[in-house]
């Protein structure tokens, strides 16, 4: 590609104001269809933004050997699950994809090299959150894949690099869950929001401190934390997208916490808004 190219697909995304970064803690496949108050809160953030020119998300579900972003005209809406009902499996979220964004993302992180999918498409952990965002799926969406053969601090600089995509209107979606240990469901409280286990609610209690004090060098290193971080955490594919989200924050930024709480006596739906 000319570097005449590379301006012109620059181009398409002029400066508008700086677009807040998410982290969205997405939980069951079901919040896509039922209501509740984790829903509402995503909604609610929607209504408190700008309303960004393009959408790209980072989700636990698509988690590959090396980087990929998706580069078709029209994601097909990926139903990554099983043993949920019909009505789930029937939800379409249409949004259109956004080649040239596909390829400013892949520019952006030079010199990792980035591949353009056309295969994946939009997974659960993208549309079951911003389906309730932008109902009407008429914002472009693209994901990006995580790498998992590379170290947290890795995904941190590489977030880092996709700081001047939010300068040009992209709202960029971190989406996974901080604890998240479906083997340690109690499924005594599936649906009792606030139910944790001890060492779920260390975890909670840990990482939020860590967020909100603006210790990210922690939560980087999180496997070198306390047990209960070690419990909360057996996979890291649903804790990186929050390491996204922390690369893209700047020094003179808030975060705060939405959707704050433990479900299911395993899962946490803490959520972090950068602005």
């Amino acid at each position: 590609m000319t570097l005449n190219n590379l301006q012109n697909i620059a181009d398409q995304f002029p400066h508008s104001q700086k677009m807040p970064a998410l982290f969205l803690g997405h939980g069951s496949p079901m919040n896509a269809i039922e209501e509740n108050q984790f829903v509402q809160g995503f909604r609610d953030v929607a209504s408190k933004i700008p309303k960004p020119h393009a959408i790209l998300c980072i989700s636990a579900h698509w988690y590959t050997q090396g980087t990929k972003v998706t580069a078709m005209e029209m994601p097909p809406t990926v139903h990554d699950f099983g043993g949920f009902p019909k009505a789930l499996f029937d939800v379409q979220y249409p949004a259109p994809g956004n080649p040239i964004l596909a390829k400013e993302t892949a520019k952006l992180l030079l010199p990792v090299s980035v591949e353009e999918d056309h295969e994946w498409g939009l997974d659960h952990g993208a549309w079951s959150v911003i389906k309730h965002m932008y109902p009407d799926a008429s914002i472009p969406v693209i994901q990006m894949s995580i790498d998992y053969t590379q170290p947290a601090q890795y995904h941190f600089e590489l977030a880092q690099k996709l700081q001047k995509l939010r300068e040009k209107g992209v709202l960029i979606i971190g989406s996974g869950n901080i604890v998240h240990n479906l083997r340690l469901i109690d499924w005594k409280n599936i649906d009792t929001v606030g139910a944790g286990w001890d060492w779920a609610v260390e975890a909670r209690e840990k990482t939020n401190s860590w967020l909100l004090d603006g210790d990210f060098s922690r939560l980087i290193n999180y496997q070198d934390q306390s047990m209960a971080l070690q419990i909360a955490v057996p996979s890291p594919d649903h804790y990186l997208p929050l390491i996204y989200t922390l690369g893209l924050k700047s020094k003179s930024e808030d975060l705060s916490l939405f959707n704050d709480e433990l479900i299911a006596g395993s899962l946490s739906m803490t959520s972090v808004m950068i602005t």
